[in-house]
């Protein structure tokens, strides 16, 4: 498979597939199911295409700013599993609104949705049309329940495809905590550079509590306003502080 950029690689999540098949199904179900008898000023399609929407596109998001933030891409992932858990509570709500329920996990019905996976994407170099390609070749795979004239149907299938796909973003945030962690974004990493180099021309001090190095600062306020003190790196996790005489601030 061609390399995909940074920016683009979101198109090999399953949980960007999941996504994109959620928005696609949920503007059918709205356009088919949601009349003007049922929801006469539109309020409840615009919520749940917007949350549709916001699921798929703080995947997109995320993964474009995560070459420069990791926090960021944090952030935004969060956003789309909040957005599909909202539209997953939506179909729940529409089948209470009928006097039903969701389909046991281990039912029948369910089972066989829980049993068609999604396909591992194999793109050329024009990864923009491949993905697309791959996107409604999964998509098709639930063309049963999601092209139904049941609205019951339609509902228990988004149900277990918006909670796969929740599941997914889960794991991917706790990936990319892992990955922060242990490197930083690119933000992240210039910080730090910028922090050795002053404290390389600083000639600066350890911190006499964690051993990092440490920096020059200005207290801000009080009767030492604006004395200059050596601070560690590590705040505001680790307050130690040391003055120019190098002798421990109490």
């Amino acid at each position: 498979m061609a390399k995909l950029d940074y920016s683009s690689g979101y198109r090999i999540l399953d949980s960007w597939v999941l996504a994109s098949i959620a928005q696609l199904a949920t503007y059918r179900f709205c356009d088919k199911f949601l009349t003007r008898k049922l929801d006469p000023t539109g309020r409840q399609y615009d919520q749940m295409t917007q949350a549709a929407r916001s699921g798929k596109v703080n995947i997109v998001e995320g993964s474009a700013r995560g070459s420069t933030s990791k926090e960021t891409e944090m952030k935004l992932t969060d956003v789309a599993r909040a957005s599909l858990t909202e539209l997953m509570s939506d179909y729940e709500d529409w089948l209470l609104r009928n006097d039903l329920v969701p389909w046991h996990t281990q039912s029948a019905e369910a089972q066989e949705v829980f049993d068609v996976w999604l396909d591992k994407p194999n793109y050329s170099t024009d990864w923009i049309h491949d993905s697309c390609v791959h996107l409604l070749a999964q998509k098709k795979k639930f063309d049963k329940w999601l092209l139904s004239e049941d609205s019951t149907a339609m509902a228990n299938c988004m149900i277990i495809l918006l909670r796969r796909a929740i599941r997914l973003l889960i794991k991917q945030i706790q990936s990319q905590v892992d990955n922060f962690e242990e490197k930083g974004g690119f933000r992240e990493q210039l910080t730090q550079i910028r922090i050795e180099s002053k404290t390389h021309k600083q000639n600066s001090p350890v911190c006499p509590n964690c051993g990092k190095t440490m920096v020059i600062r200005k207290v801000k306020s009080g009767k030492n306003e604006g004395k200059e003190f050596w601070g560690c790196t590590g705040y505001p996790e680790c307050k130690g502080v040391v003055n120019i005489e190098k002798e421990k601030i109490d």
